[in-house]
């Protein structure tokens, strides 16, 4: 994959950068607000923690799943063509929310997550490594840190909005929680059902927006892409590889994606039920998943200027995960509301992740930049599998000791940082 004209200058690319950016917002609403739905659903759909977390399971499955049918849809359709196409899936997605909310069905919801993905795949296969060749491969970690802000801003509101619309103050769900154990079951089930059923208005809403941006998107002028596998070479000596799996660093990196979305995901998701374990009202948990994403944004913006002016992708990917391992370690072994501040604080180092692994495990691809995007999408499968994991661990034994999961992921992003990121290359210069 390549811009048509390549040699035209990055200051053309502006209007490009600020639609994609405008697709990273919608990534970021329709992805973090998740964090609401896993306690929402857990209180209307009657849930444990582990069920609670097959709403990321559902989402991020999707990825995995769809990652290559995207890249092959995005083949037929083109770019804008296939941009449009996903935002319409998503609103497919968010239209399945109107019968399960009616039901009070968690499964129906978590059809309606699935095809809400499904688009985001197509979206996502198709906006990352257009923004990751939209300019200097060295400089592409601060282009995805600026669609992280987009991202991750999106994320920080999404949460709150929601809870506002779906809730008629602030202690409403702290109420309810009380008052359940104290009604008969019929009581309960038309209390749960008058909950389940706020979610309608928001998700008509939702959907009539993704609708207009995907039309908004047709008509939109982008810098032409194209998909056409041409002969490559790589510091002057041609490659004779005939698929991506003759590419390690790519696997590895594909790897690393997944244990980047790992630590991410369970990061925000968990972070308000730990809260609430640590002895937070849900009015004063509800919160969390929203400062998490703000350090995020907070990590962006240092990125956007750092990189790689000041410090280079591999070193900043080194540095996040060694940070967040000893984080981590801190959040296990403390005890009182501080551990959830640690937790809080990941976002710091989980927003560098995904910017520095992307130019790292796409480096020197050339006609395998597609089919390498797809199968780093496919990463993103980490985002389902590993909270279930810890959800699974939280029941049996708690919220605190299951954040020994994200340890190993850390552990890798460190490998990878340090030697994964070579491997198989015959030559390399300093990243």
């Amino acid at each position: 994959m390549s811009i048509s004209n390549p040699a035209a200058p990055v200051k053309n690319n502006y209007k490009a950068i600020f639609v994609i950016g405008v697709l990273f917002f919608v990534f970021g609403f329709v992805t973090w607000i998740n964090s609401i739905l896993i306690p929402y659903f857990k209180l209307t759909c009657n849930l444990s923690t582990k069920q609670s977390m097959l709403v990321a399971f559902a989402f991020y499955i999707s990825y995995f799943v769809m990652a290559l049918p995207a890249a092959a849809i995005l083949k037929r359709t083109g770019l804008k063509n296939g941009m449009m196409l996903g935002l319409f899936v998503m609103a497919v997605g968010a239209l399945v929310f109107i019968p399960a909310a009616i039901n009070r069905t968690y499964e129906i919801f978590l059809a309606g997550l699935f095809i809400q993905a499904t688009g985001l795949t197509i979206l996502q296969t198709a906006s990352n490594p257009y923004i990751t060749i939209l300019g200097p491969i060295e400089s592409a970690a601060s282009r995805i840190s600026i669609m992280g802000i987009c991202n991750k801003a999106a994320g920080a509101i999404a949460p709150l909005i929601l809870i506002n619309a779906i809730t008629k103050n602030p202690e409403e769900i702290d109420l309810v929680q009380k008052q359940l154990p104290t009604l008969s079951a019929d009581g309960q089930a038309l209390l749960l059902n008058e909950l389940s059923s706020r979610l309608i208005v928001p998700y008509i809403i939702m959907a009539i927006v993704l609708i207009g941006l995907g039309l908004m998107i047709r008509l939109a002028h982008l810098p032409d892409i194209s998909q056409e596998e041409k002969p490559d070479a790589d510091n002057g000596i041609k490659i004779v590889k005939n698929n991506i799996l003759q590419f390690p660093h790519l696997i590895l990196g594909a790897i690393t994606i997944y244990c980047a979305v790992s630590v991410e995901v369970i990061a925000v998701d968990s972070i308000i039920g730990y809260a609430q374990y640590k002895g937070y009202n849900f009015s004063d948990a509800k919160f969390f998943a929203s400062y998490t994403l703000i350090f995020m944004i907070l990590s962006y913006a240092v990125g956007v200027f750092a990189i790689p002016k000041i410090i280079r992708q591999r070193k900043a990917l080194q540095l996040c995960g060694a940070a967040g391992f000893l984080l981590t370690l801190l959040a296990i072994f403390i005890s009182g509301n501080t551990s959830v501040w640690c937790i809080a604080m990941l976002g710091l180092f989980n927003a560098m992740l995904w910017p520095n692994i992307w130019p790292l495990a796409l480096d020197g691809l050339g006609k395998f930049t597609s089919r390498g995007s797809a199968l780093l999408i496919m990463g993103i499968i980490g985002g389902a599998l590993t909270p279930l994991i810890y959800g699974y661990f939280s029941d049996k034994s708690n919220h605190q000791l299951a954040y020994w999961v994200l340890l190993p992921c850390y552990l890798f992003i460190l490998y990878y940082s340090t030697f994964g990121y070579k491997a198989g290359k015959q030559s390399l210069s300093e990243e």
